[in-house]
């Protein structure tokens, strides 16, 4: 067996996930919501599919979606994004788009570990453990402690799946875009030593 097999191999074993970004005109919402309604179904259906986690914009500040999609394996996530299923959706939903279908893929939970434009290797298993572990820690602890209050001050019923639904929401939310971007730059030296 060739190393370059191997080592796609072993790559392909450890899962991949996508992150997209899709910014909607003004105004669009409400299409982009329906068509979102249209192609979720046919990835969570596609083989390999494990979950899929929707960021919305808030109202009124910002109109980028982000959705983050994991397969079991890079081919099984590959096989998704270059299907004639995903091309003929993204054509329709262009005319509602700012920009483009933005999207970056990567091993795991990988794409937390690479700083922006890095030529560097991704750090070792057992440090992304740690250091994604040590990171949600005092966010699953903090995050319900502001939330549940909002909900209530929001007359949002008390209900056990909902403030689950918005806190984890809220967890994912500050993991990508600020706790790990923050944490993985202030420990870089270790993390990638």
């Amino acid at each position: 067996m060739n190393t370059d097999t191997a080592s796609e191999s072993a790559s392909d074993l450890e899962g991949a996930t996508v992150v997209i970004t899709h910014r909607v005109r003004e105004c669009k919402h409400a299409e982009y919501e329906n068509w979102f309604n249209e192609i979720a179904p046919l990835c969570k259906a596609s083989p390999g599919h494990l979950d899929w986690h929707i960021v919305r914009p808030i109202s009124g500040l910002t109109g980028t979606y982000t959705i983050i999609i994991r397969f079991d394996t890079r081919s099984h996530l590959q096989q998704w994004m270059e299907s004639p299923t995903r091309s003929r959706l993204i054509e329709k939903v262009k005319p509602l788009l700012a920009t483009g279908d933005d999207f970056f893929i990567s091993s795991g939970l990988d794409f937390w570990f690479t700083p922006e434009r890095a030529k560097a290797k991704v750090p070792v298993r057992w440090k992304q453990y740690i250091v994604t572990w040590s990171a949600i820690y005092p966010l699953v602890l903090g995050v319900p402690i502001v939330i549940a209050p909002v909900l209530r001050l929001l007359h949002v019923p008390d209900n056990h799946f909902i403030t689950t639904l918005a806190v984890t929401g809220t967890v994912v939310f500050l993991m990508v875009y600020w706790v790990m971007p923050r944490y993985t730059r202030l420990i870089q030296r270790w993390l990638f030593r």
